[in-house]
């Protein structure tokens, strides 16, 4: 009998579990659908019309994933369409661009915090506006809450310190325009700190140097001010991000094992200090657009991890030890626009193969690269040895007369006060006259930058393009005979040459009407004659003959150029032979080269040169597989060619202008970067139908080129990915800048250095 009894209750225990697993699944089948119904039915949740499982067996989508354990759900993440990237968002629905004008973003979290389990929250780009309320504390078991690329404003709830399990906290690319919370300390399991492109003022919070769980700090393209705190407590923090912003601060104390510190476009002022040679773990450093002073460290470029260093556009002086010695894994050194003097060191010497340095816009001693008068930087290092001496004589003439004062005090005690008073007086209008402020408004350091930009190309210490006769370029190309020819573009055919000297260079043939400026078109070719950068194909000069045989109304335009001597980049990834196939980590390299360039030409130079028809047959491979871009700037030399062509029915500017961006143009460099040259061949609406296959493991097998999935890690992957998802985006003013761009390259290089590194461990150990 008793076992009968028992065998009831197992029974009946059964039971009762099977109906509550059911009632659970359908209660959180319930809240899903109003979730669906709070974010207005997004496409990305489609999937749950017709679908009459359980939530925890629903296939992951490329925009949809929900896990359980348990039979409880504890991840949710939804990726829309919607991007935050609008101006002029005043915090009211906008009309295909955010939720509408009746969405609760209360009604929202409220739904979402009856979801007791949930660890992982990520709703991208979604179209959610509104201030976040302070009830998101309730989500009080999340680990991770990501809430990007949304229509958020207003101030950071400080009940988002409640949440104390967060170990990732992403709000980047809103509008959230307050302080940030003094109280963020109490999230003591706080690893990722991400409040990237918000409209964030007033203060770093001295408060989240005692998150000792730090590892990445990224408050990038905000409004933030003042001081920066010491970060040394942070012992774990490898990754701190500040660009843009407007801290005027001396640079902060860093800890030691810090790997990424973005600190450039900021008003940091002082001299870099030497402590920074301590940093042995770094890897990524950027204070550019900044106003530091003095002298560079030396050991700065000789840290053992150093491989990016970006120094451009302060006022530091002095002369760098030309027995400087540079850290093997420097790859890349931009000095530029400083008042730097003497010589460049031997390791920074541009005639290296193994690193790209910038170092135009100084009064260095060296010949090739853009530099000023010595005058020009003469002031700054003679005002810095003058206040040098001037606060030597002012303590030595400082202790003579105190000491002066207190002998004459003792022997006449009852005029002291009368006699100090006058001396003092005196010292200080003597104080005045001697050293008058030196204070510099950030308005007029901006514009001495903007100006120092121009000079780089001006008349000054800059070669105009060479002027090539026909009869040269006849004899360097063998009367352009088709042995040498190379190919032809849009832009006109290219041959290889061979000058008197031995040079070899490419020579483009242009045919342009005779109605177009020449004096304008000699204007636009010595411009491009004083870009240099490493990763550019330099123009060297330019020959303009007279008018073409079959076409009486043209004139013949010849573009001489630098020879880049193995293939192009699309040739490269079409390789048949297998020991010259490109490795994944060797497209980055060749990609994070051609950004570098490209960013170069949008920023670095005043004006800057955009639409520069960028594709992969356009990208040049050296013997060593350096990058460099060329074609660029040709929408400017035939601009006026163009528009005369263009009254016939041709694109107007406007639609070339769409058509010919940079950004969405890179992207599909990305993409057969990704795919190969060969699928790519099948248009670019074959490639933007098939991206949604890259959110799947077997999609991905499917469309990628199977070189890059067998020498890439899927983080690294999900990077460039993600980044060409975004260049490609239809809309332009959702496309990522090419800072943004470069960023991520890196990023995914440094991801795949690490896996590549640990992969080679494990097969030695």
């Amino acid at each position: 009998m008793g076992y009968f009894y028992l065998l009831v209750l197992v029974l009946f225990s059964r039971s009762c579990f099977f109906q509550t697993t059911k009632g659970l699944q359908a209660y959180q089948a319930q809240l899903f659908l109003q979730i669906r119904k709070h974010l207005e039915y997004p496409s990305q949740l489609q999937i749950l019309d017709n679908y009459n499982g359980s939530l925890c067996d629903l296939a992951a989508t490329a925009h949809m994933m929900i896990s359980c354990q348990d039979n409880f759900v504890t991840e949710l993440k939804i990726r829309g369409d919607k991007l935050a990237n609008v101006s002029g968002f005043n915090g009211y629905a906008i009309h295909n661009k955010t939720l509408s004008e009746t969405f609760s973003i209360n009604s929202l979290v409220t739904t979402l915090a009856r979801l007791t389990s949930l660890r992982v929250l990520s709703l991208v780009s979604l179209g959610i506006w509104g201030p976040l309320p302070d009830k998101i504390h309730r989500l009080y078991s999340l680990e991770l809450l990501d809430l990007s690329s949304n229509f958020m404003f207003g101030c950071i709830p400080p009940q988002i310190s409640r949440m104390v399990k967060l170990q990732t906290l992403t709000l980047d690319g809103n509008y959230f325009n307050d302080t940030i919370p003094d109280t963020l300390d109490s999230l003591s399991n706080l690893s990722v700190l991400s409040l990237r492109g918000n409209h964030l003022k007033g203060q770093f919070p001295s408060s989240i140097c005692r998150i000792s769980s730090l590892t990445d700090i990224a408050l990038c393209h905000n409004k933030l001010s003042g001081e920066l705190p010491d970060f040394s407590s942070l012992t774990r923090l490898r990754v701190l991000d500040v660009r843009e912003n407007q801290f005027d601060s001396q640079l902060p104390v860093m800890p030691r094992g810090l790997v990424t510190a973005l600190l450039g476009k900021n008003l940091f002022s002082g001299e870099i200090p030497a402590q920074v040679g301590i940093l042995t773990h770094l890897q990524h450093l950027d204070l550019s657009f900044n106003h530091l002073s003095g002298t560079p460290p030396s050991a700065l470029f000789d840290l053992p991890n150093i491989s990016y260093l970006n120094l451009a556009s302060n006022m530091l002086s002095g002369s760098l030890p030309e027995q400087i010695t540079c850290g093997s894994k420097l790859g890349f050194v931009d000095i530029s626009s400083n008042k730097l003097v003497g010589k460049l060191p031997f390791c920074l010497d541009n005639t290296s193969d193994k690193r790209a340095v910038k170092c135009g816009g100084n009064c260095l001693s060296i010949e090739g690269h853009q530099q000023h008068q010595s005058s020009y930087c003469k002031e700054a290092n003679t005002r810095k040895s003058g206040r040098k001496i001037a606060l030597l004589i002012a303590i030595v003439v400082g202790s003579i007369l105190l000491l002066m004062i207190l002998a004459f005090g003792v022997l006449f005690l009852s005029r002291r006060c009368f006699q100090r008073k006058t001396l003092e007086t005196h010292i200080q209008q003597k104080a005045v006259q001697e050293n008058p402020t030196t204070g510099v408004s950030p308005d007029i350091l901006a514009n001495a930058r903007f100006i120092s930009e121009v000079m780089k190309l001006g008349t000054q210490g800059s070669p105009v393009s060479r002027l090539f006769s026909s009869e040269e370029l006849e004899e360097a190309t063998n009367n352009f005979d088709s042995s040498m020819f190379m190919g032809e573009s849009p832009a006109g055919k290219i041959y290889k040459g061979r000058l008197e000297n031995g040079t070899y260079v490419a020579v483009r043939s242009l045919n342009l009407l005779k109605r177009y400026s020449i004096q304008n078109l000699k204007v636009r070719l010595d411009f491009f004659s004083k870009l240099h950068h490493p990763h550019l194909v330099s123009l060297l000069g330019h020959c303009i003959d007279g008018g073409v045989q079959d076409d009486p109304f043209a004139n013949k335009v010849f573009l001489v150029y630098e020879y880049v001597p193995n293939g192009n980049y699309r040739m490269h990834l079409s390789e048949s032979c297998p020991e010259k196939i490109l490795k994944w980590s060797d497209r980055l390299a060749i990609l994070i080269d051609v950004a570098k360039a490209v960013h170069f030409l949008h920023t670095g130079v005043i004006p800057g040169v955009y639409n520069n028809r960028l594709k992969t047959n356009n990208i040049l491979l050296d013997e060593h597989r350096i990058a460099k871009l060329c074609d660029y700037g040709m929408s400017i030399i035939l601009e006026d060619n163009e528009k005369l062509e263009a009254k016939g029915g041709g694109l107007k500017s406007s639609q070339r202008q769409t058509l010919e961006d940079d950004v969405y143009n890179f992207g599909f460099i990305l993409l057969e970067s990704l795919v190969g040259p060969i699928v790519s061949g099948k248009g670019e609406t074959f490639l933007l139908n098939e991206m949604a296959s890259f959110g799947s493991q077997d999609g991905r097998k499917r469309i990628v080129d199977p070189a890059v999935l067998m020498t890439s890690s899927q983080e690294s992957l999900s990077i460039i990915v993600s980044i060409t998802r975004k260049c490609t985006c239809p809309e332009p003013s959702s496309r990522p800048s090419f800072e943004d761009v470069l960023w991520n390259l890196q990023y995914a290089a440094q991801v795949q250095a690490t896996a590549d590194a640990d992969q080679k461990s494990d097969s030695t150990s």
